[in-house]
Parts: structure tokens; C-alpha cells; sequence
């Protein structure tokens, strides 16, 4: 299967590298992605938003032949909820990495934004449960590959107008949360929730890591990949 790897927030291509090896190993094609404006400064990505990011994905799925699953890392996820709705009939499952399907006229997050841009706030800066699984070798390794995101791209609300989103089946690979765990959260979700139950086809599985198993356990992720893909 060709897979569209979306990453999150001021990640690019690369922070996808540990899990590409066991997912091609398993016979897939992988299609890692940087998305435009990253790491770039203010003069040259003010005018980038999610627009932008979801129009570079579906030119990604375009250019594979036949259907393509497409992955999301955390703010990738409104990414490949995007192409979801752009490309339904294209796409044979969306995998969320520890994000949920967004609603219609929603964003990613608010960030502080630092000379027209919005650089990587550090590790420090997240709530424990997503960073605890990252030791401080891993944490030195990997905020290096960190870039900044144009300013635009995490309060811009996604544009949703296909039901035809819904028809198209979906894994929640979570971090720390399960099904049930999910299901009984669901009410706190407001507009969430209701994109989430309007999916035809919806799993969730639990990766038991933080917020960026890519980095923490890569092994696993593709793992559970490659279940969600072949199932």
C-alpha cells in the first residue's frame, strides 16, 4: 500500500525515518511529507495556512496511483482529514497518530508566534503525559529536527464540505487512551465528538506512549500501522 505520512507540528519528513524502515520492511511504499513554510521565516511563509498544507498532501495522493492510505501525526491530523474530504474516493483508511478527526471551522491549537513565525516551544512545555515516554537522549536527539510552522497554519479553521469524509474508514491510534476510555470522553468533546460518531467506520487502538511515538517507540507505531492498513 502507498501511505502519505503527515507529520505534526514543526516536524517535517524526517521525524518519520524510525518508523519508514518497518513499514517498507512490510512491503509498503511510503511517502513522508514536509509540508511548505516549515522552517522557513516569516517573508517567506505569512501567507501559508492549512489550506496550503492540505492542498501539498492531496498533491501527494495525487501523484500515487490507485488508493493511498493517508497518516496524521497530531496537527497532521486536520491535514489528513482534508485530504479525506478532498479525496475520498482515493483514500482507503485515515490513521490519526494521537489526534481525533476535527470538525468543520475548527484549528489545531494556539501557539505564541515569534518573529512572524511559530518555533517549537520545547519539550518542557507540554503536559507530562506526552512527553514522559521521551528520555533526555531522545528529547537532545530530536529537538534539533524541529522547525517553526507559519503562523497562520495552527488557528486556521479547517474547510470541510464532503460527507462523503465520513464513508471513509478511520484508525485513533492514541497514545494513553482506548476505546473505552475514548467512549466515555466523548461528551466533553462538544463538535469532536460529533464528527467523530458521524464515521461510518471508526477504530480506536491504544499505542500506550505519549504524544510522539514516532520518537519514543517507532517499532510499535509501524506495528500498529501496518495492522490498521492491512486489516
Amino acid at each position: 500500500m502507498d501511505i502519505i505520512l503527515i507529520p505534526g507540528l514543526w516536524l517535517d519528513a524526517s521525524s518519520w525515518s524510525d518508523v519508514t524502515t518497518d513499514l517498507e520492511r512490510a512491503g509498503h511504499t511510503v511517502h513522508p511529507l514536509t509540508l511548505p513554510g516549515v522552517g522557513r521565516p516569516a517573508a517567506e511563509s505569512a501567507d501559508i495556512g492549512i489550506a496550503e498544507w492540505v492542498d501539498a498532501a492531496v498533491d501527494a495522493v495525487d501523484a500515487v496511483d490507485g488508493r493511498v492510505v493517508v497518516v496524521g501525526h497530531s496537527g497532521g491530523g486536520n491535514v489528513a482529514w482534508g485530504v479525506a474530504d478532498a479525496r475520498p474516493d482515493r483514500i482507503s483508511r485515515v490513521v490519526f497518530v494521537d489526534t481525533a478527526p476535527p470538525p468543520p471551522g475548527f484549528g489545531i491549537s494556539e501557539f505564541e508566534i515569534v518573529d512572524g513565525v511559530i518555533p517549537f516551544p520545547g519539550w518542557d512545555f507540554f503536559p507530562a503525559e506526552d512527553v514522559d515516554d521521551l528520555d533526555d537522549a531522545t528529547r537532545a536527539r530530536t529537538a534539533p529536527l524541529m522547525r517553526s510552522v507559519p503562523a497562520r497554519v495552527p488557528t486556521d479553521p479547517i474547510e470541510l464540505g464532503s460527507e462523503a469524509r465520513h464513508r471513509v474508514p478511520v484508525t485513533l491510534l492514541m497514545g494513553g487512551l482506548d476505546s473505552e476510555t475514548l467512549e466515555s470522553e466523548l461528551e466533553q468533546w462538544g463538535p469532536y465528538a460529533e464528527e467523530f460518531r458521524a464515521i461510518d467506520d471508526a477504530e480506536v487502538v491504544r499505542i500506550g506512549s505519549g504524544h510522539w511515538p514516532q520518537f519514543s517507540m517507532p517499532s510499535r507505531l509501524a506495528m500498529l500501522l501496518d495492522a490498521a492498513i492491512t486489516r
